[in-house]
């Protein structure tokens, strides 16, 4: 009896070590397979993963077919260190890598696979979230999530605008206001009662206005106070519409220093678009001038949420994209300059540079990865031949040379010239200006030589606030100069001194609201943690000149009045 139960523990003991064995060998023949397809994603250019809207490279076009491929590799090369760097900034390794890159995201297969083997199942490195700002989630997680919900329920973000004649408003809606598809290819609207060029559109597009195109409706929807209402389900549309609509013609943008291109969509919208040209952590070099500074296209994003957040809504739309090259621009072009400029990079990179006085040469062209490029895309305002904008030069213009100073610079009591100058001699320009100081400085954007008004509206309007590129340069140096017009007239409307000082509060923090809207964003991140934090340590500084204004010359003579609902807000009395 005694050897049966010894027999029988023996022969469980048995299979209990087979079964071990088995196990064993299955995970170390596994392990091998995991690692060769964890390698084999990483070289892929398949579609695993990537948000792009197309496939990254898959129709390279027949120009293109004769380009070199790895004898090792199907795709594009990914080993870095065989890439030949150019020498503009844009074609640095990574330039491209954004969070819809398929590098990135290869490599993410692959840190997860290594998490997967960590001891106890359980990643090695924890998940590092977009909001890395701890405070910052804890405030959103008090208000439910958002910050900016919370924000634009503020009572500041709830004041009402006067009420709006047809004077007030860009465009009259009415039954001689009608949409017509241009057949060129040119985003266009027309009065009827115009210079009769019928014949260059197509039948009119009957219906009302809720029927248009987002553009159309955000056109239509420009008014003397604003570009777009604070709560637009338009403005939403049109920013989806910047970044899914088909493009259907390229051409480039004539004037300017460095290159800018004109996308037309398939629904007869505009947009500009600003190329990458530096990477997210790159500064402006220390000895560039102010004037020859890259135009980010993210700055021209940031600027448009920006501009949101301070409730100026002065920025026409700006999303990111991310473009395919080859299928977007080069194939879609009938700009013969622009399409002589493209090539193929020893890198085997889709590349092209255009005709700019900046920066537009082989040494400074802009490559993709290998054809897939970010830029940012500004929804454009209404042709000038039906709302046609005034140029105003800034007074406080920089010289624009490399040794002379403007008299601004020179001159302390400068700012007393100008207020009896027109238009600064009386209604809300001034003021105008002063709001676009602040915007500036917060984004460190030396670049403001002129800005441009409504001409409809006469000087009873805002100033719109185009061309932000150069903003955000510089994280590590907050650029006083920019400031110089709010020191040396000691003016600030109400509402933007309220504002600013809520967005100085903890629970109102403008980095962190920054970073949340930005998140919205395709291209997101778009600013580094620095470029944050510097908007918050701006803003310090903002307060502390208008302090020093207050202690100086008494708080009535320095905050304007504006937050009364009183019909003559952008008419008030001349300047004390």
């Amino acid at each position: 009896m005694l050897k049966m139960i010894l027999f029988r523990k023996f022969r469980v003991l048995l299979l209990m070590v087979f079964l071990v064995a088995c196990t064993m060998h299955i995970m170390i023949d596994l392990l091998p397979k995991l690692e060769k397809r964890a390698a084999g994603a990483d070289g892929s250019t398949g579609d695993g993963g990537c948000q792009c809207s197309h496939h990254p490279g898959g129709e390279a076009q027949s120009w293109g077919n004769h380009r070199a491929r790895s004898p090792s590799v199907s795709g594009w090369p990914n080993n870095k260190h065989a890439l030949r760097i150019l020498q503009d900034f844009s074609n640095e390794p990574g330039v491209n890598l954004t969070s819809h890159s398929l590098e990135k995201l290869n490599a993410d297969r692959v840190d997860a696979l290594r998490r997967m083997r960590a001891p106890g199942g359980r990643a090695a490195d924890k998940h590092k979230p977009l909001m890395r700002d701890a405070s910052w989630g804890r405030m959103a997680t008090a208000r439910g999530g958002s910050g900016l919900a919370v924000l634009f329920e503020h009572p500041l973000y709830k004041t009402e605008l006067p009420a709006r004649t047809d004077e007030d408003t860009l465009f009259n809606v009415n039954a001689d206001i009608k949409f017509y598809p241009r057949t060129t290819g040119n985003q266009g609207w027309h009065n009827e009662e115009g210079n009769g060029e019928e014949d260059e559109f197509s039948p009119t597009v009957e219906g009302t206005a809720e029927s248009y195109p987002n553009w159309l409706r955000f056109h239509i929807g420009i008014n003397r106070y604003e570009l777009y209402p604070r709560h637009s389900a338009v403005l939403e549309a049109l920013l989806k519409d910047l970044v899914s609509q088909k493009i259907t013609s390229v051409a480039m943008k004539s004037g300017g220093t460095q290159l800018k291109l004109i996308m037309t969509f398939q629904n007869y919208g505009q947009a500009l678009f600003k190329p990458m040209k530096q990477t997210r952590e790159q500064e402006t070099p220390p000895d560039f001038f102010y004037f020859s500074d890259f135009e980010r296209h993210n700055a021209e994003i940031a600027a448009f949420h920006l501009d949101r957040i301070l409730d100026f809504r002065r920025v026409p739309p700006v999303a990111g994209r991310l473009v395919n090259m080859t299928r977007e621009i080069r194939d879609v072009t009938r700009d013969k300059k622009l399409w002589r400029t493209f090539f193929i990079s020893p890198a085997n990179n889709v590349c092209f540079y255009g005709e700019c006085s900046y920066y537009c040469s082989t040494e400074h062209a802009l490559c993709g990865k290998p054809d897939q490029i970010e830029g940012s895309l500004a929804a454009f305002l209404p042709d000038l031949n039906l709302a046609k904008r005034k140029t105003w030069r800034n007074p406080w213009r920089r010289s624009y040379h490399k040794r002379k100073k403007a008299e601004w610079e020179v001159d302390p009591d400068y700012c007393d010239e100008v207020k009896q100058t027109p238009p600064y001699d009386r209604g809300t320009r001034l003021l105008d200006i002063m709001d676009m100081t602040v915007f500036d400085f917060l984004m460190g954007n030396m670049d403001r030589h002129h800005y441009e008004t409504f001409e409809k509206f006469g000087n009873d309007t805002f100033i719109i606030h185009l061309d932000n590129g150069r903003g955000f340069g510089k994280h590590s140096h907050d650029e006083l100069s920019i400031l110089v017009p709010l020191s040396q007239c000691c003016r600030l409307r109400q509402s933007t001194y309220f504002r600013l000082q809520l967005l100085a509060k903890e629970d109102y923090r403008l980095s962190a609201l920054m970073e949340e809207s930005l998140s919205q964003d395709r291209l997101s991140p778009l600013l580094i943690q620095p470029h944050l934090q510097a908007m918050d340590r701006r803003l310090r500084l903002v307060l502390q000149v208008l302090a020093v204004c207050i202690d100086k010359e008494g708080y009535a003579n320095v905050v304007e009045e504006d937050l009364q609902e009183a019909a003559a807000t952008h008419r008030s009395p001349g300047y004390r």
